[in-house]
């Protein structure tokens, strides 16, 4: 999820003024690192071993007080089961970074179709996703639980009803002093861990500059080309240690990474004069220190970002159900107006509330479905293709703008039409929904042909449920730290001059670019070396989440085209 996310971010806010462990292992690392595999009920589960790994990552004193669990770095590892078990003995380790408001359980299946792919070509290849320091603030006990019980309420009452599992209760949503440290974890933390992980992962230097790619989706694109232009010591005559590195190409999903303008003589720049980089450092810490974590009064903040996880948790446990997240939610403002903002058909209905959204009959597959499918959903950065409602009419969603080609031209809402439910408050009328698979079936509706194709319909809402739901570190970001995109747009370049050295660094080395046609609007690349390909029917979120197999039969191209770039 992109920075096209804070624009929308900031436009909503004026408009409204997990997993089941199953093994340990110990570690052939030094060091208190711990992996531990988990269970999936993704279709290549049988084929890619996916776990969580942690190692100690002491931060800064001056970061403040934290919890003792913030102290570590995380991330999610899948490789092949047929494989090594040792990362070093891999053929290629892909790195990823998270988009905005995004956990390292968002590449599940990209992960896990990318190692199948290269094990069909002969080579044994490894991905690794990481989590923001952020995510250590988050509760996935009530999901993990649920997971285990296959009881939806066992999850809804620990979140919503102080309900004990196994001697602990929820503690509610940080904020105040608990997230008051973030205000200090930004782009070069962000950007420091990830070589921490790689070091402590991989501590031959060479190694890691012929086997690693590094790269993420969305946000992630933007730290990758700063993480090739870094320089950790701060010397930019020592190279063991710049970005560039400790990568032998990188990727990028739905995403730009965009080299910078080359470094001057001798490979350094200039100190910049404190005249300037104290107002820069001042407006940062502004911002941050009186947001450090992004949370809107409504429809993005923590309580909604677990919403969602909770959406995806009562698809994957019973897709038929009707309504279970909905009927479950309390009553509050936050949750009332992130309801009428997600599922509003128009003006009227976000303004008034009637017709009350809670009175929608639908399962819990359509309810997800309405919430981040590309013909519902409003904004492009949430959209992923995963089929379409039925069971009873729709009509042209208007809010929170008309779905007309000028508007969905923009790139901002992307390029589908917007349907919505007609029909509130009749029980006896269900919408149900069609998976990507079932789109054009006979169970269409007449008019599901004014918004939808076969072709353009790439994910499965299965898959979507599973991944929102079953890895130990989530699809979902919680606490998403203000700092790093304040970094980012107020010129890092001078608050960061002494690391930020190396420019050419992102054109050492390929890039490989996968942008979906109703994805987020990109800057175009001058790299040299820069492999773009265009997916058609793929959405923002699709690079991350399509099914292994098109409807047309061909094998899911993000993953096919990955494996060919590991293999060059």
């Amino acid at each position: 999820m992109g920075s096209t996310a804070i624009r929308v971010a900031l436009a909503i806010a004026t408009a409204l003024a997990g997993s089941v462990v199953v093994a340990q292992h110990a570690s052939a690392n030094p060091a208190d690192r711990t992996e531990t595999t988990y269970t999936s009920t993704a279709p290549l589960a049988g084929e890619v071993i996916g776990s969580v790994v942690t190692i100690p990552a002491p931060l800064p004193g001056y970061v403040g007080p934290r919890p003792e669990r913030c102290d570590r770095l995380s991330y999610l590892r899948w490789r092949s089961a047929d494989g090594p078990g040792e990362s070093s003995e891999a053929d290629r380790i892909f790195v990823a970074q998270p988009g905005i408001f995004e956990g390292a359980g968002a590449f599940e299946s990209v992960a896990r179709n990318t190692v199948v792919a290269a094990a069909a070509r002969g080579a044994h290849v490894e991905f690794w996703a990481l989590d923001r320091r952020s995510n250590c603030l988050e509760d996935h006990t009530g999901i993990q639980a649920a997971l285990a019980t296959g009881d939806f309420d066992t999850a809804t009452d620990y979140y919503f009803h102080d309900a004990e599992i196994d001697g602990s209760r929820f503690a509610g949503y940080a904020a105040g002093d608990d997230v008051a440290w973030l205000a200090h974890v930004g782009l070069e933390q962000t950007l420091r861990d990830q070589y921490d992980v790689l070091r402590h992962e991989l501590p031959d230097p060479q190694l890691r500059r012929e086997k690693v790619l590094c790269g993420g989706h969305s946000l992630g694109g933007s730290i990758t080309g700063f993480f090739a232009e870094w320089d950790f010591d701060g010397n930019a005559h020592t190279l063991d240690d710049a970005g560039f590195n400790q990568c032998s190409g990188y990727f990028a999903l739905d995403t730009a990474i965009v080299a910078k303008s080359p470094a001057p003589v001798g490979g350094s720049f200039p100190q910049i004069p404190d005249i300037v980089k104290a107002p820069l450092d001042a407006a940062t810490g502004a911002i941050t220190g009186a947001m450090p974590v992004l949370a809107l009064p409504a429809v993005i903040n923590p309580e909604t970002t677990n919403m969602l996880a909770l959406a995806g948790l009562a698809a994957r446990l019973d897709p038929e159900g009707v309504n279970d997240l909905v009927e479950r939610l309390p009553g509050n403002p936050n949750v009332d107006w992130t309801l009428r903002a997600l599922f509003a058909k128009d003006a009227a209905m976000f303004a008034t509330g009637d017709p009350d959204v809670r009175t929608l009959n639908a399962t819990n597959e359509a309810v997800l479905g309405a919430i981040l499918d590309d013909n519902s959903q409003p904004f492009g950065f949430l959209q992923a293709s995963i089929g379409f409602i039925t069971g009873a009419p729709v009509q042209d969603k208007l809010f929170p703008v008309p779905s007309t080609p000028e508007v969905l031209g923009s790139g901002l809402f992307g390029d589908a039409p917007k349907a919505s439910p007609s029909v509130y408050g009749r029980p006896e009328v269900l919408y149900r929904w069609l998976d990507y698979d079932e789109v054009g079936t006979a169970e269409s509706l007449p008019d599901e042909s004014r918004y939808t194709t076969p072709a353009s319909e790439v994910s499965s809402i299965n898959e979507l449920a599973r991944n929102l739901s079953e890895p130990p570190l989530d699809f979902t970001e919680w606490y998403f730290p203000t700092r790093l995109p304040s970094d980012l747009a107020l010129l890092s370049a001078a608050s960061f001059a002494t690391h930020h050295i190396h420019r050419d660094g992102v054109a050492r080395h390929p890039i490989l670019t996968l942008q979906g046609s109703g994805g987020i609007s990109l800057p175009e690349s001058e790299h040299p070396d820069n492999v773009l390909i265009v997916l058609p029917g793929y959405n923002h979120i699709d690079v991350l989440t399509a099914a292994g197999e098109r409807n047309d039969g061909r094998l899911e191209p993000v993953s096919e085209a990955l494996a060919e770039f590991a293999g060059r």
